[in-house]
C-alpha cells in the first residue's frame, strides 16, 4: 500500500479562495478586512514569511501591511505600537512576527502577545482565545492546528471515534492540536520526551500528528497501517539547506493511508488559516458594530 499524499498547497489554495469570497461579501458592505504584521529587526527568515503573508493577503482582497521596526526597538516602543494598532478600527488582525530582536524573549514576548486584544489575536495565542478553545466556545484558533484540521478533513478522515496521537506539547501546535481533535470527538493522547515506549503509543493512532522538530523521528514501524500521518516538523539541514520533517517519509508513505509531505504539506496551511482568522475577526467586528 502507498499512502495518499495530502497536497497542502492545493488545500491552502481552496481555503484562500473561500476566504476571498467572504472578503468580497464584507467589502460589498463597506468593510475591508485588515491584517497588520509587526516585524522588528532584519531576520531573513522572518522577512520571507512576512512577504508571503503580504502577498496572500493581497490575493484574497485584504489590506495586508507590515509595520517594520528597527532591530534596536525597545519593549516599551513595541507596547506603544501594539496599543496603537489595538485602537485602530481598520486593523482586524494583528500579530508580532517572532523571533523579536535584541534578546527580547520569554516573559516579555508573552506579555506583548497578551497585550494584543483577543478579538485581533489572529495567531490564536492570547490566553483568552486559548481558554475559549479549551471550553469549546467560538474563538480564533492557533493557525497551524486549524490548518491541520482542514487537511485531515480534506483527506476524507473523520476524527470522530478515532484514536489520535499528538507528538509534541507546545503552546503553538501540540496543545491546541489536541484540543481541536478532542473537540472533533477523537480520543486524544499527547506524547512528549517523557512518554515511555513512544513507538507503541504511536502505533495505536488512526491520526498521528508529529510536531517536535526531530527529523525522521517517526519510522515505518511506528505507524498503524492506514493511519493519517501529519508531519509538522520543518528542520533545515545546515549543509544542504533542505527542509526535513519529523516523519521518515519514504518509509511511512508505504504503510500510512494518507500523509503530508515536507515541504508542501502543513506549511502552506498556516498562512491560509491566518487569513481565515483575520476574515473571521473582521466579520465579528462588523457584526458588533451593527448591534
Amino acid at each position: 500500500m502507498t499512502a495518499t499524499i495530502i497536497d497542502g498547497r492545493a488545500v491552502a489554495a481552496r481555503l484562500r479562495a473561500e476566504v476571498a469570497v467572504r472578503v468580497d461579501a464584507l467589502k460589498a458592505q463597506g468593510l475591508t478586512p485588515g491584517l497588520t504584521v509587526v516585524l522588528a529587526g532584519d531576520d531573513p527568515a522572518s522577512a520571507t514569511y512576512v512577504r508571503q503573508k503580504e502577498k496572500m493577503a493581497a490575493e484574497v482582497g485584504m489590506n495586508g501591511r507590515t509595520l517594520r521596526l528597527s532591530a534596536d526597538v525597545s519593549v516599551t516602543a513595541l507596547e506603544r505600537v501594539v496599543d496603537e494598532l489595538n485602537a485602530d478600527p481598520s486593523v482586524h488582525g494583528l500579530l508580532l512576527q517572532l523571533p523579536l530582536p535584541g534578546g527580547i524573549g520569554g516573559d516579555a514576548v508573552r506579555a506583548l502577545q497578551e497585550r494584543i486584544r483577543p478579538e485581533k489575536d489572529v495567531d490564536g495565542l492570547h490566553p483568552i482565545n486559548v481558554g475559549r478553545l479549551l471550553s469549546g466556545a467560538p474563538t480564533l484558533p492557533s493557525c497551524t492546528p486549524a490548518g491541520i484540521m482542514r487537511l485531515i478533513a480534506d483527506a476524507g478522515v473523520d476524527p470522530q471515534g478515532r484514536r489520535a496521537v499528538v507528538i509534541g506539547r507546545s503552546a503553538i501546535v501540540g496543545k491546541p492540536m489536541a484540543l481541536l481533535l478532542l473537540e472533533a470527538n477523537a480520543t486524544v493522547t499527547i506524547c512528549h520526551s517523557r512518554t515511555p515506549d513512544l513507538p507503541a503509543v504511536c502505533r495505536e493512532a488512526d491520526i498521528l500528528v508529529a510536531a517536535v522538530g526531530r527529523p525522521g523521528l517517526v519510522r515505518r514501524d511506528w505507524v498503524k497501517p492506514g493511519a493519517c500521518v501529519i508531519d509538522v516538523g520543518t528542520t533545515r539541514d545546515p549543509a544542504t539547506g533542505k527542509l526535513a520533517g519529523d516523519v521518515a517519509f519514504d518509509e511511512v508513505v508505504e504503510v500510512a493511508g494518507a500523509i503530508t509531505p515536507v515541504p508542501g504539506g502543513v506549511g502552506p496551511m498556516t498562512v491560509a488559516s491566518l487569513l481565515a482568522n483575520t476574515c473571521t475577526a473582521a466579520e465579528r467586528a462588523f457584526a458588533a458594530a451593527r448591534r
